[in-house]
């Protein structure tokens, strides 16, 4: 009977042990797959008409975040569960820009990435969704140009 115990006990650590490192393996994967520079080409469910779009780069190597609302600078670190995404502290620079429409679209996109929850990337569109209610927060369009 204790070899028994012993036997169950050492399969589930087993099984749980094996199960994390898929989760490991899984978020490794998505992170690989998201690296890359996107143009962000509608803000809550609106296109974005400005010839200064948001930009950023997603890197896998520090899971960095870089990038730049139209005016300032932006960067820092996200972080993957399966499909949720988080970006963490986000530093942007303090640039004042006169154009008001330019100042609301990095309003806009900062207030995105900091409400986001969870994304999707299909057919080199990424979709950040509210991490409240699922609601499309931001679509950036992937860079697929100069892939090595």
């Amino acid at each position: 009977m204790k070899t028994l115990a012993t036997l169950s006990l050492l399969v589930c650590a087993l099984l749980f042990t094996s199960c994390d490192e898929t989760k490991k393996v899984i978020d490794v994967a998505g992170s690989v797959q998201l690296t890359g520079n996107y143009t962000v080409s509608a803000l809550d469910g609106k296109k974005l008409a400005n010839t200064t779009n948001p930009t950023f780069t997603l890197s896998a190597i520090d899971n960095s975040f870089r990038g730049t609302t139209g005016c300032n600078s932006v960067f820092g670190n996200y972080t993957l569960d399966l499909s949720t995404i988080n970006f963490g502290d986000l530093a942007v620079s303090e640039r004042f820009c006169a154009e008001k429409e330019i100042m609301k679209t990095e309003r806009d996109f900062l207030n995105a990435l900091n409400n986001t929850g969870s994304y999707a990337l299909e057919n080199n569109v990424l979709t950040l969704y509210s991490k409240t209610d699922r609601s499309v927060l931001l679509s950036a369009r992937k860079d697929t140009k100069n892939k090595e």
